[in-house]
């Protein structure tokens, strides 16, 4: 199993012979080193319905008749407009042909945002995503802040690969981000959701040197890892 970071939350996996994109927000973000057009993807994984996440899930779905697992009604959304949408909803877990897909608690919000008509889409509750395949586990904790609950999944789980957010302003910052990596129990983790936007500016390297027990590090756009 090959994992990819690609700046902001954008995260790929390439397991099974399949392409799976999880909040591909790649037009509009400039850590990020993709182009939309140009990106093959077979499944994409949403966490939330915020526009940064939601990103350009539409426009590749369609291109690649990619299946969207989402919660219930952002996959509802995403649906009206013509995307094969899978919805789900948190507690729940789902086995695929490409892995099982288990959405967990997020403390959030979750909107989109229709610029054109000024007006803001409710999409349910944002979630994190735990991914199976191969047998490895990736947790993508989507945007959040911190709960306590973290610990049962750290305990319920073998989580070889987390994905942090540690931009603060809108998610974890890096102090409740480095107790949720403890929590967690992840073997590795990886912050997101930072430098993309003024409000979230942040040190990278001073969180990793924070982690207590997992091994931290930074991916920069582009940047692999093979579980």
């Amino acid at each position: 199993m090959k994992i990819s970071y690609h700046g902001h939350s954008v995260v790929k996996v390439e397991t099974n012979g399949t392409n799976i994109f999880i909040d591909p927000f790649i037009t509009g973000n400039g850590q990020c080193d993709l182009e939309a057009d140009d990106t093959k993807a077979d499944v994409i994984l949403l966490t939330h319905g915020h526009n940064d996440h939601v990103g350009d899930t539409v426009e590749m779905a369609k291109r690649n008749d990619a299946l969207v697992v989402a919660p219930f009604e952002l996959a509802t959304y995403l649906g009206f407009q013509g995307v094969n949408a899978h919805p789900m909803h948190i507690g729940g877990k789902y086995e695929f042909a490409f892995g099982t897909v288990k959405l967990t608690q997020a403390f959030h919000g979750s909107a989109y945002t229709e610029e054109e008509n000024q007006r803001i889409v409710y999409t349910g509750m944002p979630a994190g995503i735990l991914f199976k395949a191969e047998g490895k586990t990736i947790y993508h904790m989507g945007d959040t802040g911190l709960f306590s609950d973290m610990k049962l999944i750290g305990e319920q789980n073998d989580i070889d690969l987390a994905f942090v957010p540690i931009g603060d302003n809108f998610t974890m910052g890096p102090e409740d981000a480095a107790l949720a990596s403890d929590w967690i129990r992840a073997k590795t983790v990886v912050p997101v959701h930072y430098d993309t936007f003024p409000q979230i500016e942040q040190d990278p390297e001073a969180f990793i040197k924070s982690l207590k027990q997992a091994e931290g590090r930074v991916m920069k756009a582009g940047d692999s890892i093979d579980l």
